[in-house]
Parts: C-alpha cells; sequence; structure tokens
C-alpha cells in the first residue's frame, strides 16, 4: 500500500491512497481509498479517467481532480 497522498480541491484538503500496487502505461484501472471509501477509476476510450462507481454525492470535479493528479504522478 502507497503513503496517502493530498490534494486541495475548491480549498477543501482531501487525503486519498492509490491501492493499486503496479501503474504503468497499461493499467486501464486504478484503485483508490478516498475518505475510507474505495472507488475504482477507470480509463474510458477517450484516454479520461473516471470514477466506476458514482453516486449523487459525489463531487465529480473532485475525482477528476485526482485521476489528473495519479495520471500527471505515474505519468500516465
Amino acid at each position: 500500500m502507497s503513503l496517502p497522498m493530498r490534494i486541495t480541491f475548491e480549498n477543501k484538503d482531501y487525503t486519498y491512497t492509490v491501492l493499486t500496487k503496479i501503474i504503468n502505461t497499461e493499467t486501464k484501472e486504478i484503485k483508490i481509498s478516498l475518505e475510507s471509501e474505495e472507488l475504482t477509476l477507470v480509463r474510458n476510450y477517450d484516454k479520461e479517467w473516471d470514477a466506476l462507481e458514482r453516486t449523487v454525492g459525489d463531487d465529480h470535479g473532485l475525482i477528476k481532480a485526482i485521476a489528473k493528479n495519479i495520471a500527471l504522478r505515474y505519468r500516465l
């Protein structure tokens, strides 16, 4: 398990953990833990990352920002 990562979104700090062990350019799915909730980020045909589990209370912008942060960190 990796160390917790932090992101600030709309002036609020969030901490998440990447649960997927190996991430490279061939990775199609990344599991993360955000506020004690597990989410699966998947890459669609446009090569954009989005959450597989979606609820009404989810902030789509936050999930996109986390996905972008992971993509930049792992050079996806």
